[in-house]
């Protein structure tokens, strides 16, 4: 096959799979136009790499797609049952292509599933270690904004190893080598084709037909003369969305003479499975002539023919329906397809069927209806769309009102109660739990729950405990085991967040529980109550534990949402323990993704108090970007603080009062909500569940000098153990506990507060190693101006160590370092070359000021990497 004007995409083809060939992976995306030669460029590609296995497949053109449908015929050993499971597709996938130099090509990638990007991510992350050319083929006008392969565009975009070429229109010389020195001029076939290379070789096939205006009449001129049964054929494999199967040919009729004479057209290729055309854009051309209501017809006697056949596919069988105009048939198998992509994780997938299932509802009962509007409302909710979600379940009530059904109401209000919590409406999240506690009053366990979640949520944990305790007796007579382990893990967590022993291992087991009945949802939410406690009660080493396990969970099985709010915590887990490059990075993560409003107010103020700390961010002095940085704290305070408003509980109120008392600490710039605080802390202590927030509003309370308002005696009996050291005056006993904690920054000012010179010099020197440089230099000056000289210097930017600016990646290479391994062993773990390992262990010891890998070793645990 002749390929002009590529060697460019040739290169760095065949540099892919040299580097495959040897080892090494590499990722092509190949992007072009309909026609402009993807397909063609792949083909030669393939044929060069001598030696290595070619796996090809491709997307099909679904109105939704299948879950893993390239992979499904790619990967021998895909079971049916890793059809349901994106990890372990993950897992199949990884084996079948580590062990053999492969060229694995995914085209059409503009008609992909979820699922299938899903393990392509996973790939990508790891070709340095796969021997494996990954090509992967789209058109680009077929991208909208959200369109599922945003996110693998974006690793093609920033990871190492990944490549995008545009294939550009053939230049008027490409068309004149592509005409082979014809009768044709390529300086009348360049504009009319606009350089497509499919349109000119069309043309070019027929050399004595006058020019075609499109390239639907070069094709069409090629079923000239036919018969109208076998143009028939021709248009039913057009409708057909990947290829006309052998097995389905019989049942519609279709001998060997009439394949004989489709095969004469030059338009029909067949693959191991059928027929399929030569080029979409031969599909389109030939799908062009059905008549108006012709193609109901033809997509109508397609389904009748699979619905003969098995194994069905439920996505096609919805593809034909839909196109039938069949509206019973559409919503029966769009259910179907829904249920086997949300047992693959596809949840994206899922709800796009569940959307056709409704839309082909019509004349449907009332119950009906409101089950399948309920069903697509909680894969709204997986996928992070809160607000659909509740407009889905909304959408119920009347329809359950109509049904009799007031079980089905309750539930639904339900629903409704924990999405609009999620979406921090409190307020909306209660009136919905009274709604479905009064709307069945004989089936209230879930409303109970509901309560009692809500209840836990508050600090209020003596009404969380009643009401878990209601819907367990509720659960266990009607045998309801899901209800019996949501309240369950509700109760462990409230009894966590009350200190009770046993509470922590409890939580766990729950959790191991809740994942072998394969409640997804239900684990990843007893992970993120786990981890929160985890981070909120200074448990730091623990809670690293659970994030590693639950983040890799939560993608695992595609739950997005409780990704969402996992990250926000490990953002804040990573800020308290110091590490605040990648705190920031966790945190811009999660405020740049649509997803739960609630996981937005840790990120909001890690935002504004690490420019604080490090630059002051104070208001214009007239420095440049003064101004800038300080609208930008203050942009992030105000919107932590609305969502602390909206949801009007302790743990999310009183933090933010006291990253207010910070920066009016830091800057001296007054904030009129200060002045509640003090009555704001009154109202929460009490309970060992708001120990840590009120302990942390206190401290910087007193820092301002309006101790005289805080009632001591209430206040010190209710707060947690370092912060109660902290006010009571042991500055030195406050600081050891931090430091064994993990937490840098608040072993550095409790030091400052201590009245010893030397103690603040020594806080000086911490907060400079943390890089909170505006911090320590609130400190000497104050030093300064009680007359002491000898100060630590500024260190300067290119010379200080910097523990915190290690990001997430450096983390998780600092902590495989100090447990021994080798830079190979690094690099198996981490799925990256040595040379890549390289790097990041040299960066590593350059941030955290250290000479060699044995230092880090013997320096583990100081460094809080062991």
């Amino acid at each position: 096959m002749d390929l002009y004007e590529r060697d460019r995409e040739l290169a760095a083809l065949a540099g892919a799979t040299a580097g495959a060939a040897g080892g090494t992976g590499a990722g092509v995306a190949l992007v072009g136009e309909a026609g402009a030669g993807k397909s063609a460029l792949v083909e030669v590609a393939c044929a060069r790499a001598a030696g290595l296995r070619v796996l090809r497949g491709g997307c099909d053109p679904l109105v939704t797609p299948r879950p893993l449908g390239p992979f499904r015929d790619l990967i021998a050993g895909l079971r049916p049952a890793d059809l349901t499971d994106p990890a372990a597709a993950c897992e199949v996938a990884y084996e079948a292509l580590r062990g053999e130099p492969t060229v694995l090509v995914v085209e059409d990638a503009h008609w992909i599933d979820g699922a299938s990007v899903e393990v392509l991510r996973f790939l990508v992350r790891r070709l340095e270690v796969l021997p494996c050319a990954l090509v992967v083929t789209y058109r680009d006008d077929e991208i909208g904004a959200q369109h599922q392969l945003r996110p693998l565009l974006g690793d093609f975009a920033k990871l190492d190893g990944l490549t995008t070429l545009r294939l550009d229109p053939l230049t008027v010389d490409g068309v004149a080598m592509l005409l082979r020195g014809g009768p044709l001029d390529a300086a009348q076939v360049h504009p009319l084709t606009g350089g497509n290379p499919f349109f000119v070789a069309e043309v070019a096939k027929e050399p004595g037909r006058p020019l075609p205006a499109t390239v639907r009449d070069a094709v069409l001129a090629r079923t000239a003369g036919i018969a109208a049964e076998d143009l028939e054929v021709l248009q039913l494999a057009a409708t057909a969305p990947d290829r006309l199967a052998d097995r389905v040919l019989p049942t519609l009729g279709v001998d060997l003479p009439t394949l004989r004479r489709l095969h004469d057209t030059g338009l029909l290729l067949r693959d191991r499975q059928g027929l399929v055309f030569r080029h979409e854009l031969a599909r389109l051309a030939v799908e062009s002539t059905i008549p108006a209501g012709g193609a109901a017809r033809l997509h109508a006697r397609l389904l009748e023919s699979l619905e003969r056949l098995e194994p069905r596919d439920p996505a096609v069988l919805t593809h034909h329906a839909v196109s039938a105009a069949d509206p019973v048939r559409a919503a029966r198998y769009a259910q179907d397809a829904a249920e086997e992509a949300a047992r693959a994780g596809d949840h994206t997938d899922a709800v796009a069927f569940l959307r056709i299932a409704v839309a082909n509802l019509h004349g449907a009962p009332p119950g009906e209806r409101a089950r399948v509007l309920t069903r697509l409302g909680y894969e709204q909710y997986m996928t992070s769309s809160l607000e659909e979600a509740i407009g889905s379940v909304t959408a119920t009530f009347p329809l359950w009102h109509a049904a009799g059904d007031r079980a089905g109401l309750a539930s639904a209000h339900e629903s409704c109660a924990l999405f609009e919590y999620y979406s921090a409406r409190r307020q909306q999240a209660e009136y919905h739990a009274d709604r479905a506690a009064s709307a069945a009053p004989s089936h209230a366990g879930g409303a109970q729950f509901i309560k009692g979640y809500l209840a836990f949520l508050r600090s209020d944990q003596e009404l969380a405990a009643r009401h878990c305790a209601d819907a367990s007796r509720i659960a266990e007579a009607a045998g309801d085991t899901t209800l019996a382990l949501r309240t369950a893990v509700v109760g462990a967590a409230a009894a966590l967040g009350l200190g009770a022993a046993g509470a922590r291992d409890r939580l766990l087991t729950l959790i191991e529980d809740a994942k072998a009945h394969g409640l997804d949802e239900l684990a990843s939410t007893g992970y993120s109550n786990l981890s929160y406690l985890d981070v909120e009660q200074r448990r730091l080493r623990e809670a690293e534990r659970v994030l590693e396990e639950s983040l890799a969970f939560t993608i695992a099985r595609d739950i997005p949402i409780c990704n969402h709010w996992q990250t926000a915590v490990r953002a804040r887990l990573r800020f308290v323990g110091g590490r605040w490059s990648a705190a920031a990075e966790d945190a811009a993560d999660v405020l740049a993704r649509d997803g739960m409003p609630l996981a937005t107010l840790w990120p909001h103020l890690i935002s504004a108090l690490l420019p604080l700390r490090r630059d002051g961010a104070v208001s214009p002095s007239g420095a440049p970007g003064a101004a800038g940085a300080a609208d930008v704290v203050t942009d992030h305070l105000d919107a932590a603080w609305a969502v602390a408003e909206r949801l009007d509980e302790p743990l999310r109120r009183l933090p933010v009062l006291a990253a207010l008392a910070e920066r009016a600490w830091l800057t001296g710039a007054d904030d009129p909500r200060l002045a509640a605080a003090p009555a704001v802390l009154a109202a929460a202590v009490g309970t060992p569940a708001t120990a840590w927030v009120a302990g942390d509003l206190a401290v910087w309370l007193c820092r301002l000098g309006v101790e005289a308002r805080i009632d001591a005696p209430q206040v010190l009996a209710h707060i947690a153990e370092p912060h109660r050291l902290m006010l009571s005056g042991h500055h030195h006993d406050a600081a050891d506990w931090w430091r064994r904690a993990g937490a840098p920054y608040d072993e550095a000012l409790a030091l400052a507060d201590a009245p010893d010179v030397d103690d603040q010099v020594q806080a000086i020197e911490r907060l400079d190693l943390l890089g909170a440089t505006a911090v320590a230099d609130r400190l000497r000056l104050g030093l300064r101006r009680r007359g002491v000289a000898q100060l630590p210097q500024r260190p300067r930017a290119e010379t200080r160590a910097n523990p915190a600016g290690l990001t997430n990646r450096q983390l998780d290479v600092a902590k495989l370092v100090a447990r021994g391994l080798t830079n190979a062993e690094i690099a198996g773990k981490l799925f990256i070359s040595v040379k890549t390992a390289d790097h990041h262990v040299s960066a590593v010891l350059t941030k955290l000021g250290l000479t060699s890998r044995r230092t880090v070793m013997a320096q583990a645990e100081a460094l809080k990497l062991s």
